[in-house]
This record gives C-alpha cells, structure tokens and sequence, in this order.
C-alpha cells in the first residue's frame, strides 16, 4: 500500500506503508541515531511527531519482548522507554523485510508491534532530503494520507497550541523501588512524560522513587528527599500549573534538592525566572556535544526536544552549567549556592551514550548531603564530579620541529593507510608552524613527496638509523604512532634504550608505556582485570612447552598468536597439541612471546575507534560489525559501518567500555579496540587495544569522514578536541562529536593468492590480504555489490561461484562471498543452514539472499519485458546491481541496458559524507552515488574541471605508488588553476582525502560509473594515466560511449590499444623495425606449440591488458604451455595472448618517460639487478644506471623516441627492454605511468609526474607547451638510488619464494647513497631483512650457480663468518679451501649436483636442530628451477 507524506509548504514524498494503515497528522521532525528505534519510539517527548530517522536501515535487529519487566524494578526490560508508542508515524528510508530482523532477543519485527499499537510507518523516502528540508525551512506540521483517503480529513496541526504533557502524564501516583527493599533515600518525581530509564537511574542508586502526574500538587508535599522532573513533549509554557507550583518551592529557604532534565530543564528554568524559546528544528540525535562551563570538558549527550532556554537572560543567583559546543544553546543552569540544577540533555540516555549518567550520582549525593544537614553546592559537587585529575600531565613544550616516522614498504598487514595516517600528521605540524622531518624508506608514498615535509630521510625506520637522525636533526619531539607497527616498534627499541631522554625529544600522544601495555598481552591483560573488563582466557608463553601447558589448562580449541606482531601474523586455531606444536613454532619464529587464547570462534566481532585528548574529552568516531565471526582476521573479513545488528543497549554498552579502557590506559590521539560480543547473549571480551592509527582507522576515517589522524595530530602537540572544528562541515561544528552516518559502508579485502600456487586459499585468524575497499551506499546490498566490483574488475557483483560444498561455507577462503552466492541459488541451502555452518549473522545473509532473489527474478525476463515496465530495473539499481551484471542475468548487453535505464530516468545521485546526517549544513565535497535517493545534494556547477581516475584497490602490481602519482597530478592540475573531480574507492590512499581536490567521490572505477559521474559533472576531460591498469582498461569503453562524448586528457585510448593489445604492439615493432624476442599471437594450442617448437623452450606467456604479469608465466615444456595458456586466456578474456621466445641471462632495463605529441621531453633509465625473467615489479632497480655505457643509453634513447612517436604518446610512458650480447630487445610499454615513476622522480629530483600533467592539459591551455622542452635528467644529482622489492612470504605459507614473470611482492622502498651498494644495504634493511650476526647456512643447487656464489661466499668467510652448508655444498666451497660445515639438509638440491660422500658427510647435525634453537642468521637457499639454473643477478 502506498501514502503520501505532505509538508505544509506543499512537499510530497511518496511512499510503502507498514505498521498500521490509517493517517494521520502532526509534527514532523528528525532524529540522527543510528541505533535505538524501541528507545525513541517509546519516549513520551516524541508525542504527536511523525519522526523521521536519518539512517537508512532501520529495523535490523527486531523488537524484544514488550510485556518482559525486570524482576527488580517492575519496568520494562528491552529498551522500552514507556508503556506505548508515543510517535504518531515513523518515517524511513529501508524497512528490514518482514521476518529477516535478527537479534537473540528479538520477539517480533518493527512493523508487527507498529501495527499492533496502531502506528503507521512510512518506508522508501529519500530521507536525507527530507531531513535537509526540515533543517532549512524548520519544524513543520506535515501529514501522512493512505492512497485513497481525503487529505481534507486529515488537516495540519499545531500540536503545541496544546498541552501535550497533559495528554502523556501518568494520572496517579506509582511508586518504584528495588524489590523487596526501601530506599536510602526518597524521590518525588514529577512525569510530564517520564522515561524508564531516568525511573531506573534512580531506584539503581538506592532511591524509592514516587512518580506523580505533572499537574500534582508537590508544592504542598514535604515528604520526600529530593524532587526530580522529567523530560516530556511541547512547549514548556503550557505548564503553567506545574511553573507556579514549582516557583513556590525555590522559594522556600528550606528547598531540597532539585534535579530536571529536558523539559524539566525548562520547567525550573522558567520558574527561576529564564525564557525559553522554540528552536528552527531542536536537537535530535545521540551525538551532541555538550561544554560543562566551569571545567571545558566536553560530553557527548543524546537529545531530544525542540525548545531551548535563552543563555543571556539569567536570573540573579543562576548560572549556564552547560552549552552546546555546535549551536551555542544552553544546556543546563544551576544556582550558584542552592541544591538545584537542571540540564537539557538526556543523561539517563536510552537512547544513546551513558557518559552524563553521573549527574544521577551528584543528585542522590547532594540529597544525602541535605538530609544529614551537611553544607552542600551543587555546583561545585557538579565541577568536582567532572574535572579530571591526571596522574601525569600531558602538557608538551611547543615543539618547534617533529619527526615522524612512517611505515616502510607495503606488507600483508601494513598498507596504504600509514601514507594517509602520516600524510594528515603533516599536514596538521605544518599548519602549526612546525618544522617536520620524516623517515621513511618507501618511496613511491605521497608523504614523501616534495613539499610534504621540511626534510625527507628515505632511511630503514630503525633504532639505529632513527638515532642517527635524531643526533643530526635535534627535533623537539617525536610521532611513533603514524607508521604502524614498525615505527611502534621502533619507538619502544628506542624508549627502552633511553634514547628520547638522552637527546631531550618529547613522544608526542600516547604515552610509550600504554603503547607497551597494549602490546604485551600479559600486561594488557592484568591491566583490563584491574579495571573489571573482561579479556579471554589467555596466557602468554615463550617456549613451545609453554604454549602445550597453557592449551591444556584453557582448553582446546585455542587460538596460538605472536605478540609484538602485525595482521595475525604466526597465528591460528589449534584443535589439538599437534596443531598446536605447528602453529606455536611458526609463531615462535615471528616473536619472543606468544599467546595462547581461548577459542572465541563464531562470535561476533565488533571495533570502535576511540579518540581522546590530554584533558580526558573523549568520543568514539566509528563502530563497525565484522560480517565474518570472530575466527577470521578483522583484515580478512567483509567489515560494515556502522553496525547493522546491535541494539542501542549493546552500542552503548560497548562504547562505554572502549571509553573506559582507553581512558585508564591514557592514550592521547586516537586508538582502537577489537570485541568478540557473544551471539546469543551479552556477554563480550575485549580482544586487543591498538594505541596507534591502524588500518581500522584509515577505514573509519573514509567511512563517517572524520578526519582521525589530523585531528590525532593536533591532540599529539597538546590541543584540546573542543577547540579543533571540524572541517567537514565548514567549521559550523566541533571535532569533539560522533559522526551519525546516514549510509552505509562496505569493506571487502582483495586477496592475490593466486600469484601463490602452493598456498592455502583459506583465510583464518592470519592475514592474507593484500588490500581493500569501501562502497557506499543507502542500501546494505548496494554498497556490498559496489564492493565486490571495486576488489576484482571482472567481477559483476554478488557472482555465484561454479560449485559449492559445506566445506566451502564451513572453512572460508578467499572465494568465500561467490560460495555463500553459490549456496543461495542451491535449493539443498538454506538461509538457516547457510547461518549454521558459517556463523554469519542471519541479517546479512537475507541481504545477500535478496541479491540472488532479483539475479533469479532477472532471468525470468529479457531487455523486451524489462522496457514493459520500470519498477524491477529500478529495484535492481537500488540493489547495486551495475548495467553489466543486469545485462548477464538477461542475455543483453551493457550498453542496451544503459540505454534503457536512462529512457526509463533511471539515473543516480549525488549524496554527501558530511560526518553529521544533514543535521548541519555541509560544504563537504566528499559524495558518492546512490539509487536510492530523489534529489542531489551538491549542485553540478563546479566550472573548468578535470576529472582523475585513481587506481582502485591495492594489489600486487598496484599499490600506493599510483596513487602518489593521481596526488600529484591533482596538485598540479590545482597549480593551474583547474578545478578537480578525483574518483577513487580506496581507503588506505591519500588521493581519497576530502581535502586534496575540489570534488572526491568514493566510487567504482569503471565505465558505468566514471560515465555518468562525467554526465553529472561536465569536465573538461578526464586523466587516465595516473592510476595505473584499471583507468587504461576502460578507456576504450569510454571513448566509444554511444550516448556522451568523453574527452580523455592525454595519449589517445586507441594508441593506448595499440601498446596494450599485445598481438597490435608486436605488430608495431616489427614496422618501426624496433627488434622484440620472436613472438607469434595465438588463437590456439597448436600453433602455440609448433611456434615454441620452432623458437626453442623456454617461453613466455603474455596476456593483453594485465597488471603485474597477471597470468604471464615461463613455459618449459608442452604441458606448461597448456596449462599457462588456459590461465592467460581466462585472464585476457576479450583480448588476445601472444607466445614470444623467452631469452635466458639478459639484462632487463625501464625507461620511464614523458612524451608531448610522441617528442620525448625527460626520461629515466633504471636498471635491473636481476636477470629478465623476474617481474620489473619485484626486480632490485638501480639508477641513475651504473653498468650501461654510453653507446647503449643512446640506442636505448633512440628506441624511446622512436616508441614515442610510433605511438603519438601524450603524456606518460613506461617501457622495458632486454640486452643480451650487445643487442636490444623490446619487451613491453605501457602508456601510463608505472610503479617506478615515483622513485625516478625522487631520485633524480625531476618531477615527471608534474611534466606529465601539464603535456597533457596542453591540449587544453596550448601556452603550456610553450614551457615544456627536453630536459637530459638521466644522471640526477650525483647520488645513486636502488629501490628494493618488500614482500610477505612470511604470511604465505607454502608460497615458493623463487621470483618469475609473475610479479609477487606487496610494496617496495628506495633508498640513496654515494655508491650502489650503500644504496642497496639500507634499503634492504629498510625491508627488514636483518644484517647476520655471526651465523650463516647455504644451500645452493646446481653446479653453474655455486661457480657463480664463490667469490661472494669467500667475502662471507673473510668477514669472519661462520659458514655452514648443506652436504654437496659444503663440499663445493671446501674444496675451494672455504672453512664451511656440512649440514644434513634433507631437501633435494636438484639435478646437476655431484655426488660427495667424503669428509663433509660424516658426524654431522640435521638442519632442524639448528633451526630449533635459532643457531642460523641467514639461511640462503638456490635451488634449480625449470630446466636448470638462472643466473643469480647481473651484479658481482
């Protein structure tokens, strides 16, 4: 059944009606909660109010039992605030479909007990715009009229022209108190529509509370301790009764204590003599912040109520206690000598945060007080209650210079989201003068890019190099909590040496002895036991034997994880001492103390980040619900913001404590906390504290966008969070709140396992991934589906996979999502039965049930019978489906179904992330689009506009070196004077930060999406070339776009098929007679094989239009190439794969370039350490080049240019070429910039990102060319700089560590030196390798390569180290009068290696024995690969 929803100034928003079916009339206001729809429907302040909740998801987690009462109280258990339903409707955006809510306590769904109370609801209305209308225009009476009913019979009301308080007052008096018990003390409570929990607050405190009707006569009663008034509904002027009663009793000198809230906030308020006014629309929210006057703390309150008390019209005696830090209202008075107060928010909460519940405290105090007759001011009683009293000061001197220290290279567990953590750190040093020095090795980050800060050291992030800085540098202070766990961990080395003390720098925010104590499980446990939390079961142990004793005493199943460690890193399940032993020792070889814990497998897992500063305001800015249970690590689990399935009572509940324990451990800046919540109950155990920005931050930052590791920033050098404003909304409001989300957001992870064939697909407790995203939408399954897309481009969204087993829901992998997609469309699962072997709350998995319902319903129909109608292609919209995947469950195609949606009006819009719900106004420029939605938020005006293309999820191939790139384009774009559109979707980057371009939204990188955000936008153009892969793979499709001509800034996309399509490319060499290795394009096996056959093995396998070697792989043999090329073409899909002769011991070079109209202008010549055959991605790169002459660069050159024009290049360019004999061969080029753009930049001093930028918008601003000429910066500034790969074979057990075509590292750093090789050692300490003490062992397979390792292993032996070998290598060395020890190594070293039985083999130890007891530094390890051995490099 449909209604209308009627403004008195006209609006109408149509809608479905739930609950009951009647109209009705009122007052229409709005509320910003997220959570506690029992707890405000029951409030009697909400009497005659058509409420309208602003988060769009409402009714997730049902209804409790309404008749269950707490055997204590008599009230009702449940967050039941009242006997009935106060509202007059509910107005919302998504209503949870009937009988898919899911909580343990729930009893029936939202619409039921709406209908059972006779309420109407009113569902599918763009809510934000109808909250936006309200915050503009005012409160307004509206109505809501039923299809068929008379709006005449339901006229527009003034419903406070009425005494509302009268209508919702009890009409006799009750009395309340614990059972069977009196109170110390008694209450007469006056309800003039008293909640519950103000009822509960008291009795809790040992009160007998005696509640009377509003209009009693408590002026003639004296039989009572205190006397309270409550909250209630209108205008509190229509009291006049209970005004002059209550003017009578303050005027008694033998007044008892008075507390009122909300409308009994007015009441006394106007009785003392105050005024009160209406406000434009009032507060509404669980999200206000309130200053306590006489102490500048500020708490976050929840309100409700629509007029306020005017501040500057205080009587004589009387003082403001509180006011609202965004608006300026008043919130509380108190008498500066007599025991009465009064505040305008809720501290009994219920909804909302319980932080003021202390007023209670200070209440029954101060009535005690007063009836032992002792001297009492309430006012102070208030201050004291409230002033914090540090055990330490944190007031740090001024600082004049900081350093910071970053985070390395990109791992598994340690990603983009430390470049935008310390990016914003020093962005908030600069803007306080601050002169800032940073460290940090990795080189392709947008942090270390020029201008970031004062002074950029590309050194490892160690205690001895951080000293070395430090010595040379004499900075003030110190940030240790912007680099994750490697600046953590170096921060603690350098504290427990006395390092800070000894140089005089001061650690800025949290304090290095909390940091210690949330690291160390042992004493973050005690500490939390100390404070009455709970933390699981859990010992720590240093030995295996330990850990066997520790399982035994708690029980198996344990979780076995390593302290001081990243991602899970050395962690998993133990079902037995065997498992146990395996997990123990691996995680024994991470760290020095590991963890035993009991197994909390298949609860919840739920985080919060936490923000405080020095003077103990403290908030949470984010919660999030893991959609994965507990058992999978929070990095590997689909992660939504907020949460979707707790109740208001949990929220809270959990808030609090994160509150509680980051206040006790004194962190200063930002932190995060990790719970397991129990299912079926509410029983929670904390799990961890990390005190430091993590990757939860970065998410929680791009997910409300507050912007967290600024704001830490500022706390660090002592601010307080009250005094910083918050940029997004225009500084209109503080810093010191919590964001009210009005969508929701989606985190999916990417996994690259399949670079890894030996590795486990299965995800657990140890982290695997490598990056993420974020979707945004206003439906769970519309950001979810976006999701998916953003993590793989070949994914359509909710995709089933092939087949599905138990084993597939029951242990997860990384294709978990497409198995639960799988089960859904099999009749033999249901949504039950699905719950039961994976433990995902039932809530998400009828979200995604509904996704495969429409997939379903979708096949029933063609592109004819879709165009007969529109409400199931809208619906589809609604649900995230794109254009593609609705073309798939047709059998149309994109194009036909864009077409279709757009004849039908089908088109998105634009929302705002503006952190408060359109409870303020925003200037906000952070957006994303949605179907569900009527109206735009931003007007499309933005003028002289360039939109840029980010580079998406972070992979193996393209990580934050893209994104260092889209920044610096951006920036320069800026520089001249164009406005800037960014599209991106990934948390972890700095190009996300709504304070980089003109305009962000947080979108897919696809066609749909960048197309209709161009038609919204209208730029000038738009810039692929910055984001790596995933922009060039669409630039076709936009270039043909049927219906929009699409501009694209720089070289053109059909050059960029050109160099893209392998079969075009090579086709191109051969006609600029550019020599190649010997290709042949394939259409199938046979010719494969004949081609190979001809040319020789090995060869090599290369797919059109991949990133990172994807699918390129060396055949051997036949039956490699079978198999390589069935991958490639999977890969490829639509494009074609050319076999090309593989040539053995060649010397690989890049050449990164920048070309205006096919003139090259600079360039860059890098050259690898490895031989050709290991991706350029995980190559050691060397430049300025130190081994090629002069000849060869000129050919090298020429090559280049020759390219350039070929292909009329336009902007940036990346090419790869192989020497072998004095011959050069072309490899590959991509028209984009490549991952080493960043480390030729910076090496070399020369900003090719910026040269690029400006070649391109040439085309726009023709004087520009003018400016841009040739410039020789190949030999930079006399310094050599060697970027080293970082990868994580440590977290990828079973992965072969061999390096190939296929690239497999996660990050890279770079560090300079006079020479190569002091380049090279720091930046390979700055990958963590560590230098060996004393100890090393090799094993080396293959004559040729122990020829090729002598004279490198005699420098070894001259060093003074003691060598040990297994047996054929040992042999080898000592026959070349080597000192090496023989080691039983029980690995085959591979064909070619001589048989030895002489004296290396006799009386020798096994390889496990010295492993177990740590005896080896270094182990270096070459076995034979293929049909024989590489060379190991090119370099001696």
């Amino acid at each position: 059944m449909r209604a209308t929803l009627q403004l008195e100034d006209g609006s109408q928003f149509v809608g479905t009606v739930f609950g009951a079916t009647k109209s009705v009339a009122g007052e229409i206001v709005f509320q910003t909660g997220m959570v506690g729809y029992v707890e405000a429907l029951t409030d009697p302040s909400y009497h005659k109010q058509l409420l309208t909740l602003t988060y769009p998801l409402v009714g997730n987690y049902g209804v409790p039992d309404p008749e269950k009462k707490d055997e204590e109280t008599g009230l009702r258990e449940g967050g039941f605030e009242s006997k009935k339903i106060w509202v007059s409707a509910l107005i919302v955006d998504r209503l949870c479909p009937e009988n898919e809510h899911s909580h343990w306590s729930a009893r029936l769904s939202l619409h039921n007990w709406l209908r059972s109370e006779g309420i109407i609801g009113l569902a599918g209305i763009d809510t934000r715009m109808l909250t936006k209308k309200i915050r503009e225009q005012g409160t307004m009476t509206a109505r809501i009229v039923i299809d068929g009913d008379n709006a005449d019979a339901f006229p527009f009301i003034d419903i406070n022209s009425s005494n509302l308080v009268a209508e919702v007052s009890r009409q006799s008096e009750h009395v309340y108190s614990k059972k069977n018990a009196k109170g110390s003390v008694r209450i007469l409570a006056v309800d003039c529509g008293m909640k519950d929990n103000q009822i509960r607050c008291l009795v809790n405190r040992d009160a007998t509370v005696v509640v009377v009707p509003f209009d009693h006569p408590i002026d003639e009663r004296n039989d009572y301790d205190g006397l309270f008034l409550s909250n209630g509904p209108g205008d509190p002027k229509m009291c006049e009764e209970t005004i002059a009663r209550l003017k009578k009793i303050i005027q008694r000198p033998d007044a008892k204590p008075i507390m009122g809230i909300c409308l009994g906030h007015q009441l006394l308020a106007i009785s003392a003599g105050c005024k009160s006014y209406k406000l434009k629309y009032g507060n509404r929210g669980h999200n206000q912040p309130c200053t306590h006057l006489d102490t500048g703390r500020c708490f976050i309150t929840s309100q409700n109520h629509g007029f306020a008390i005017d501040n500057d019209a205080m009587p004589a005696g009387w003082t403001p206690l509180f006011i609202n830090e965004n608006d300026k209202t008043n919130e509380g008075i108190v008498h500066d000598t007599r025991p009465f107060f009064s505040v305008q928010f809720h501290p009994e909460h219920a909804a909302g945060p319980a932080d003021m519940e202390r007023l209670f405290d200070v209440f029954i105090s101060a009535i005690k007080l007063c009836k032992s007759n002792s001297k009492l001011n309430v006012r102070q009683m208030i201050t004291k209650e409230l002033t914090y009293e540090p055990t330490q000061i944190y007031k740090p001197p001024a600082p004049k210079k900081v350093l910071v220290l970053g985070s390395g290279g990109l791992s598994i567990g340690q990603a983009g989201e430390f470049d935008y953590a310390g990016s914003q750190a020093l962005k908030a040093l600069k803007e306080e003068g601050i002169r800032t020095v940073l460290i940090n090795p990795n080189i392709a980050t947008v942090q270390t890019t020029k201008g970031f800060a004062d002074r950029t050291y590309f050194l490892p992030v160690t205690k001895e190099y951080v000293k070395q800085v430090i010595k040379s540098e004499r900075p003030d202070g110190i940030l240790v909590t912007f680099g994750g766990q490697t600046a953590l961990n170096c921060g603690v080395d350098m504290y427990n040496e006395n390092v800070f003390e000894s140089f005089n720098v001061e650690v800025l925010g949290t304090p290095i002895q909390s940091i210690i104590l949330t690291e160390d499980r042992e004493k973050f446990r005690d500490a939390m036991e100390q404070i009455g939390e709970p933390v699981a079961q859990c010992e720590a142990v240093t030995s295996l034997e330990a850990a066997l004793k520790a399982a035994e005493n708690i029980g198996y199943p344990v979780l076995v994880r390593s302290a001081y460690a990243l991602g899970g890193l050395g962690s998993g399940f133990a079902d037995n001492a065997e498992q146990l032993t395996k997990i123990a020792q691996q995680a024994l070889a991470q760290s020095s103390q590991v963890l035993v814990d009991k197994s909390l497998k298949g609860w919840k897992e739920v985080e919060y980040e936490v923000v405080r500063d020095a003077y103990d305001n403290c908030i949470t800015v984010c919660n999030m619900e893991n959609v994965d249970p507990l058992g999978i690590h929070t990095g590997e689990s689909v992660v939504v913001a907020p949460s979707q399935t707790l109740t208001d009572h949990e929220y809270q509940v959990l808030r609090t404590v994160a509150i509680k324990v980051i206040r006790f451990l004194g962190v200063i800046g930002e932190c995060n906390i990790q719970y397991a919540l129990n299912p079926k109950s509410l029983e929670y155990y904390i799990i961890e504290v990390n005190a430091r920005l993590s990757r939860s931050s970065a998410l929680a930052s791009k997910a409300t966008g507050y912007p967290l590791a600024y704001v830490a920033a500022k706390l660090a050098l002592g601010g307080e969070l009250p005094k910083i404003k918050n940029s997004v909304t225009g500084k209109l409001t503080t810093a010191c709140f919590e964001p009210s989300l009005d969508y929701c957001v989606v985190k999916i992870p990417r996994w690259d396992l399949s670079k890894f064939a030996r590795v486990s697909t299965k995800i657990g407790s140890s982290m695997k991934s490598v990056g993420e995203v974020m979707g945004i939408g206003r439906s769970f399954e519309e950001a979810f589906q976006k999701a998916l897309r953003m993590v793989n481009e070949n994914v359509d969204g909710f995709d089933a996979a092939a087949d599905v087993t138990d084993d597939d829901l029951s242990q997860p992998t990384d294709k978990r999502m497409f198995k639960l997609s799988a089960a859904m469309r099999d009749s033999n699962y249901t949504v039950e039965r699905i719950h039961s072997l994976t433990d995902i709350d039932l809530w998400f998995l009828h979200r995604m049930q509904a996704i495969v319902d429409l997939q379903l319903k979708l096949e029933e129909n063609s592109i004819e019978t879709l165009s007969n109608g529109r409400s199931l292609l809208l619906e589809a919209k609604k649900l995230g489906f794109s254009d593609a995947q609705i073309a798939k469950h047709i059998s149309s195609n994109e194009g036909a179904v864009r077409a279709l949606r757009k004849s039908k009006g089908i088109q998105p819009v634009v929302k705002q992330i503006d952190t408060v719900a359109a409870e303020w106004p925003a200037t906000t420029n952070y957006l994303y689009l949605t179907y569900n939605g009527q109206e735009n938020d931003v007007a499309m005006t933005i003028k002289n506009a360039v939109m840029v293309l980010g580079s998406g999820v972070y992979r193996i191939g393209s990580s934050v070196e893209f994104d260092a790139c889209c920044v610096g384009c951006v920036k320069e774009l800026r520089k001249l004077n164009y406005k800037t559109i960014m599209v991106n979707c990934n948390p972890e980057t700095v190009s996300t930060d709504y304070d980089i371009c003109d305009r962000l939204y947080f979108e897919e990188i696809s066609f749909e999406t960048v197309a209709n955000i161009y038609e919204l936008e209208r730029p000038k153009g738009v810039i692929l070339a910055f984001g790596g892969q995933l922009p060039n793979n669409i630039a076709m499709s936009l270039k043909r776009a049927p219906d929009m001509k699409v501009n694209i800034f720089g070289t053109s996309p059909d050059d960029i098929d050109k160099a893209e399509n392998r079969f075009k490319f090579s086709r191109l060499l051969d006609g600029v007679k550019i020599e190649q290795p010997l290709w042949k394009k394939t259409d199938d096996i046979e010719e494969a094989e004949k081609f190979c056959d001809e040319v020789g093995y090995p060869c090599l396998i290369r797919p059109s239009y991949v990133l990172s070697g994807a699918a390129m792989n060396v055949a051997h043999s036949r039956e490699d190439l079978e198999s390589y090329l069935r991958q490639a073409s999977i890969v490829s899909k639509d494009h074609p794969v050319v076999v090309s002769k593989f040539i053995k011991e060649a010397k690989e070079i890049d050449v990164d370039a920048v070309a205006m109209e096919g003139t090259v202008l600079c360039m860059a010549v890098s050259e690898h350490v490895e031989n050709a055959g290991v991706h350029s991605g995980d190559a050691t790169l060397v430049t300025p080049p130190q081994d090629i002459n002069r000849v060869t660069l000129d050919k090298i050159r020429k090559i280049a240019f020759k390219i350039a024009k070929s292909l009329n290049v336009n902007g940036p360019f990346n090419m790869q070429l192989i020497a072998k004999d004095n011959e050069l061969k072309v490899i590959e080029c991509n028209l984009r910039v490549s991952r080493s753009f960043p480390f030729v930049s910076k090496t070399l001093d020369h900003d090719f990102v910026a040269i690029a930028t400006r070649v391109m918008m040439s085309a726009d601003d023709r004087s520009l060319k003018d400016s841009l000429k040739w410039t020789d910066v190949m030999f930079g500034k006399e310094r050599v700089g060697v970027k080293v790969p970082q990868f994580s074979f440590s977290r990828l057990a079973g992965a072969d560590v061999m390096l190939g075509v296929e690239m497999a590292s996660t990050g890279e750093v770079a560090c300079f030196g006079r020479n190569r090789y002091e380049a090279y050692l720091k930046g390979l300490l700055s990958t963590g390798f560590a230098l060996p003490k004393k100890s090393i062992f090799l094993s080396i397979g293959g004559y040729h390569a122990k020829a090729e390792m002598l004279r490198s292993v005699q420098a070894l032996s001259e060093m003074g180290y003691e060598l040990y070998a297994s047996k054929g290598t040992a042999d080898y060395f000592q026959t070349n009068q080597i000192d090496v020890k023989a080691v039983d190594w029980p690995f085959e070293e591979g064909s070619g290696e001589p048989e030895f039985d002489g004296k290396a083999s006799r009386g020798i130890k096994n390889i496990a024995d010295f492993c177990a007891t740590k005896i080896f530094d270094l182990m270096i390890n070459l076995p034979i690969k293929g049909s024989g051995a590489y060379r190991v490099s090119a370099f001696r």
